[in-house]
């Protein structure tokens, strides 16, 4: 079974879309398996995080933009690829240190996820953007 899931996001954020995915999972109350999620661009990630202390994800888009700022600061000069603006490379970069894919359990058709853990894809443009989000569940 597979879906693609749709995700409008309106900048750099943590876009938990872990009920869409439940809801989706539970269409087979009897199915037991895998369930692999891969985001089909190259500037945004996904995580499985904390999902009660909204802090988290303030936290983790704050360290994300100390490891990695904007192209457009003084230390990221050495970057040749800025023609699609200061927050591209950067966001390329990002994606490159966090996953694209997740994979996660499904028994009884409910995801085995932690109290806590929630699902997000995690945006690292500036701009709106709307992003594709396969599963796939075996």
């Amino acid at each position: 079974m597979h879906k693609l899931f749709e995700i409008a996001t309106r900048g750099p954020a943590l876009y938990e879309f872990t009920d869409d995915v439940a809801h989706w999972a539970s269409n087979w109350p009897e199915e037991e398996g895998l369930l692999t999620l891969f985001v089909r661009h190259t500037s945004c990630s996904l995580l499985i995080q904390e999902n009660a202390d909204p802090e988290v994800r303030t936290d983790l888009l704050a360290y994300l933009r100390r490891l990695v700022p904007p192209g457009d600061d003084a230390s990221m000069a050495y970057l040749t690829h800025t023609y699609e603006g200061p927050d591209d490379m950067p966001g390329h970069i990002k994606a490159a240190l966090l996953p694209t894919s997740l994979q996660i359990p499904v028994v009884s058709g409910r995801l085995a996820l932690g109290t806590w853990q929630g699902i997000y894809l995690v945006e690292h443009r500036d701009r709106p953007h709307r992003r594709s989000v396969q599963a796939l569940l075996r």
